[in-house]
């Protein structure tokens, strides 16, 4: 059946081949009950099968390993942690001992429990962890009921590999050979399994759940658009040569950049922009360095403080700041303090539930509130600066208060150092995104008290269109292009100018090669962005022209709608939409030839 569907586009590339479905399975575990008796007995099945569960995990982890680097290989260590985390044990001994349930019964019902329990979240990166739940806790069952693992064709010719989800379990077995690219109904961009498939270098097109007329058959010819989230079922002979043409460039794309990775990033007139990389864990660092980072912009802790029942301490984050720091060693890492709400609740923390968690108790708010946990963090932040050029970020400042207060705290953990012996940068610097239109507002008086701003476009877009770009109802009006986001831009990076502060741009319009001209002609510092969007930022710079988008910069302030703008700056249709509006309309003007016919 011909049909077409937007999902997420998690691993770039365009697959064009015959789909295989995967079919989705659930183990059958039916009610058993024991004796008490045989306590102990069940007991010890359990631990065999967690033991071996975390042998077979070790040779995963081993395998995957020599396949794709050890970076992509510690995905399996938060498998091996769900094993250890007293929590997902407990619950399934407590099932054991006060319902006298058999093993395997206890471990789906955990099972089930923890994967509700993530999914009810309003958080992504946890829902995307339930996942992690099931591959971890299928593979104990699979010991506990002596059944098969459900595995993958080795040997068939290649294919477009179809599923409702897979786990990294499944995927590390896959022969990248064999597999043209994968459409998956569940997941996001951080699970485990996109990680693994960016890895191998597979396109991924995930989050198809419901949007798909028909289920995908297998057989069926299928085109998957990794790059925009588009999948595309029996297409036209000529929507497919336009994709087999898509995929010729791609490939074509890809083997220019890979020759500019070491070039610097520099305007055909000499105007350098500093490329630095957004990572959330120390796993990135590789990718970062491969991609032609030049520091890291934006290193979020939050993730630190996630998936766990107690916040890190002191020196599990040193360690973590250090290795950062000498990884890079005379590269900057901006390190940014707790940014957490009550989208990510944390019961540890004791953070309420919110009707609107994105405009309440988040982000520098909760660390002013509590000191212990956001002292903890700057003292691992300060320690590890003895180690390399470490700058320090608070995020949604949006008061002159709020900046003072935190720099006060930030004393308080400099002078308990000193007291203590210990070595740390007394001259760290330190930095506030400008995120809330209050900031941006009064930029000339907070960058009076800083070093540096990183302007973040992602909730600065949100906060000043009151758009929620999770809401689909009105995600079209999520604009960063905008005017008032534009002036807002331009008047921070001006007021930086003028105290004489670095400026930089993370979040989404910063990985938009489409947007250099606007940051050359601002005068921007420093772009901050996903690692692998380093490369084609760095391309368009080098064909940028610095006396030429200066001379746009006038002409933008006088653009009063989107269109006009886009106008200025050259755009083209839009990326996310253009390639799927048309692939659409050659497929209803070919279906309406046929029907005429």
């Amino acid at each position: 059946m011909i049909q077409t569907a937007r999902g997420i586009g998690a691993s770039s590339g365009i697959a064009i081949g015959k789909a295989f479905v995967l079919p989705s399975w659930e183990w059958d575990v039916p009610e058993k009950k024991m004796d008490p008796s045989d306590l102990a007995k069940e007991f010890e099945r359990l631990y065999e099968g967690v033991r071996s569960s975390k042998d077979e995990i070790q040779y995963i982890k081993n395998e995957i390993s020599e396949m794709v680097g050890k970076e992509e290989s510690t995905i399996f260590d938060a498998h091996l942690a769900i094993l250890e985390d007293p929590v997902f044990m407990n619950e399934i001994q407590g099932i054991i001992q006060r319902q006298y349930k058999a093993a395997e019964v206890a471990v789906k019902e955990a099972i089930d429990h923890f994967v509700t329990m993530f999914d009810l979240l309003d958080d992504d990166y946890m829902k995307e962890r339930a996942l992690d739940i099931k591959d971890v806790g299928n593979r104990l069952l699979k010991h506990l009921l002596g059944a098969p693992e459900i595995t993958l064709p080795t040997d068939a010719n290649p294919y477009i590999l179809v599923a409702k989800e897979l786990s990294p379990s499944q995927l590390v077995h896959l022969n990248p050979k064999n597999v043209l690219g994968i459409v998956m109904l569940m997941g996001g961009k951080t699970s485990h399994s996109a990680i693994m498939a960016r890895a191998l270098g597979i396109p991924l097109v995930l989050g198809l759940e419901g949007k798909l007329k028909e289920p995908i058959q297998t057989g069926e010819k299928v085109v998957v658009d990794g790059e925009q989230g588009h999948v595309l079922v029996e297409p036209s002979v000529e929507v497919l040569a336009w994709y087999k043409e898509r995929q010729r460039v791609f490939h074509h794309e890809m083997a220019e950049l890979c020759k500019i990775k070491s070039l610097p990033a520099v305007t055909t007139d000499g105007h350098s922009i500093h490329l630095a990389a957004n990572i959330s864990s120390t796993r990135e660092l590789d990718i970062a360095v491969q991609n032609g980072a030049e520091s890291v912009g934006l290193f979020r802790t939050e993730f630190m403080y996630m998936d766990r029942i107690y916040p890190p301490n002191e020196m599990e984050q040193f360690t973590v700041y250090r290795e950062l720091a000498q990884t890079f060693r005379e590269k900057t890492v901006i390190i940014r303090t707790l940014d957490i709400g009550g989208d990510k609740p944390m019961d540890y923390l004791q953070i309420p539930e919110e009707d609107n968690p994105f405009l309440g108790y988040r982000a520098i708010r909760i660390c002013l509130d509590r000191t212990d946990v956001f002292k903890t963090q700057l003292r691992a932040i300060l320690r590890a600066s003895a180690f390399g050029p470490i700058k320090v970020m608070f995020p949604m400042i949006s008061s002159m208060e709020e900046i003072v207060a935190a720099k006060r705290i930030l004393e308080e953990s400099k002078q308990e150092l000193r007291e203590e012996g210990q070595a740390f940068n007394d001259d760290i610097p330190i930095g506030i995104m400008i995120e809330v239109p209050a900031a941006a507002a009064m930029a000339d008086f907070l960058a009076e008290e800083v070093d540096f701003f990183s302007i973040g476009t992602n909730d600065l877009v949100q906060y000043t269109l009151a758009v929620d770009r999770m809401n689909e109802q009105i995600a079209h009006m999520y604009d960063p292009y905008h005017p008032a986001v534009l002036r807002l831009i331009r008047q921070t990076v001006e007021a930086a100018k003028q105290k004489g502060i670095h400026v930089g741009v993370c979040g989404e319009m910063a990985g938009d090669p489409r947007a250099v001209p606007l940051w050359v002609a601002l005068g921007i510092d420093e772009l901050s962005m996903s690692s692998r969007t380093i490369p084609r930022v760095k391309a368009a710079i080098r064909r940028t022209s610095c006396a030429d988008s200066k001379s746009l910069a006038s002409q933008l302030y006088l653009c009063r709608t989107k269109a006009e703008i886009e106008g200025v700056l050259g755009f083209d249709s839009p990326p996310p939409t253009s390639s799927f509006e048309q692939a659409e309309a050659a497929m209803k003007y070919v279906n309406s030839e046929s029907i005429e016919q």
